[in-house]
């Protein structure tokens, strides 16, 4: 029995790489293969070296060669090895060899798995750093379907052979966690970095599915991505799918709009097709490659110091079900949301944001962090082919507020009157005046008081939603009939 001293503390003990491996390898139901494409065969040198593994490894394959990799899983549309779509392909064709070769009647306990990774490690320059997709399929009873996990990584190491010993970490962990965790798919995120460092690698898409995963919501998921810090942002195309974010933004032109959108309004969507109006006649943009991007901030996901899950997700099915993209980010700087967006493009971009937005990014407090303070930030923020779109503010006076009345602070008016005059503020001048008095938050308070009036101020649509999903802390009325 293991002795227990006195002032000793409880903590959870983390199992080793090698406890990990040799403890699948020694379950006799779990047994699978191994394809990996791209950097070496790292996680199954983890389960090889634990010892045990004929019980667990059917096979172990690393389809180099492209010819030889289009032959075993068929050829990628766009000609590409690293994607989704060749990880599906891969679990695919190996769980489907599986099945063909091991026969039920003669493994009627064996609980079948292939794991697959298609992955770039770092260039000879060393610009690329690379990334990769990496995948699960597995049963927990003999006779169940699939579960499958899978999830998109990038390498934030200098170094390929570091990158591959960290994937080969990774897969275990994901292995190991696939059969072990799964019931709590919160924690098994977490679990993904056990002997890694955020520094090491970011996951920035994870999926899963599944009769084991029927009760999980991927959007949520994605937005432990966030929280735990194990991304900087996270993406949701208009159907309310995870998607890469590199698959959306990549040489695009971009226009973001920033808000809490709790909920979005009348004014949100005004702004978003004025500002997308004026950023499709600007030069070097074109419609064809322009993505537009609703985004908010994780800051501004909380309630009282905690991510409010369900108040995110409102959010998330309100923009999707407007036909929008969303992003969800740590950014708390506008100039930070740039320089992400910079890694996906060079094409032009554009911000659109209300006075008091423009007025806080003017602000010195926000940039004491840099070593080079505000104007740091707004080389970062303006020295790409940035413009922003600045819708107008209503005074309580009647006045309004735009571009050529804003105070910024006195140290900042010269700053700001450089790249006024520069063309990169730009006033939106064709807006609905109406809309002008509309806000997220007088909206959210009616709805809590039980007001009437507030669907007036949302677009077509939103207020049958909120109704019908209860959200927002929406109280439907209950209607009771006489039969």
């Amino acid at each position: 029995m293991e002795i227990s001293l006195k002032g000793d503390k409880e903590f959870e003990e983390i199992p080793s790489i090698k406890t990990k491996a040799l403890r699948i390898n020694l379950n006799e139901h779990i047994y699978g293969t191994f394809a990996e494409i791209g950097a070496g065969q790292e996680t199954v040198r983890q389960f090889f070296r634990a010892g045990g593994a004929s019980g667990t490894i059917a096979k172990a394959m690393s389809a180099y060669d492209k010819d030889f990799s289009d032959a075993i899983y068929g050829m990628e549309d766009d000609g590409r090895y690293v994607t989704e779509a060749r990880l599906h392909k891969m679990l695919d064709h190996e769980i489907n060899l599986i099945e063909e070769r091991l026969t039920r009647d003669k493994h009627p306990n064996k609980l079948f798995f292939s794991y697959a990774n298609t992955v770039t490690t770092i260039d000879f320059a060393k610009k690329y750093k690379g990334h990769g997709w990496v995948g699960i399929r597995y049963q927990i009873e003999p006779n169940q379907d699939y579960n499958e996990i899978t999830l998109h990584l990038r390498f934030k190491e200098n170094d390929a052979r570091l990158q591959q010993e960290t994937l080969g970490v990774l897969g275990t962990n994901l292995i190991y966690g696939a059969y072990y965790k799964y019931n709590e798919p919160k924690k098994l995120l977490r679990y993904l970095y056990d002997h890694l460092d955020k520094d090491q690698l970011e996951i920035d898409t994870i999926n899963f599915s599944g009769p084991v995963f029927e009760e999980v919501d991927n959007r949520l998921m994605s937005l432990q991505l966030v929280k735990n810090g194990m991304t900087d942002a996270v993406m949701f195309a208009p159907d309310g799918n995870n998607v890469l974010p590199a698959r959306v933004l990549y040489k695009k032109n971009i226009l973001a709009l920033r808000g809490s959108f709790r909920p979005v309004t009348k004014v949100n969507m005004d702004m978003f097709q004025r500002s997308y109006d004026m950023f499709i006649k600007e030069n070097k943009v074109d419609v064809e490659k322009t993505q537009v991007v609703f985004e908010i901030t994780l800051s501004n996901l909380r309630a009282e110091g905690e991510i409010d899950e369900q108040d995110f997700m409102d959010r998330a099915k309100l923009l999707c079900s407007l036909g929008q993209t969303v992003l969800i980010s740590n950014f708390q700087e506008y100039y930070k949301l740039v320089e992400y967006f910079s890694q996906y493009t060079k094409s032009r971009m554009g911000l659109a944001m209300g006075v008091n937005n423009l007025i806080d990014i003017f602000d010195e407090k926000y940039y004491r962090h840099l070593s080079g303070g505000i104007l740091e930030a707004f080389g970062k923020l303006f020295f790409k082919d940035l413009r922003v779109y600045l819708y107008p503010m209503l005074n309580d006076d009647g006045s309004i507020t735009n571009s050529e009345n804003l105070k910024v602070h006195p140290r900042m008016k010269e700053l700001y009157k450089f790249f006024k005059y520069n063309g990169k503020v730009v006033d939106i001048t064709d807006y609905d005046e109406s809309n002008l008095t509309v806000f997220s938050r007088k909206v959210l308070k009616m709805i809590s008081d039980s007001e009437d009036g507030w669907e007036s101020m949302l677009p077509e649509g939103v207020s049958k939603l909120i109704k019908e999903k209860s959200l927002f802390g929406y109280e439907a009325e209950e209607v009771f009939r006489n039969e």
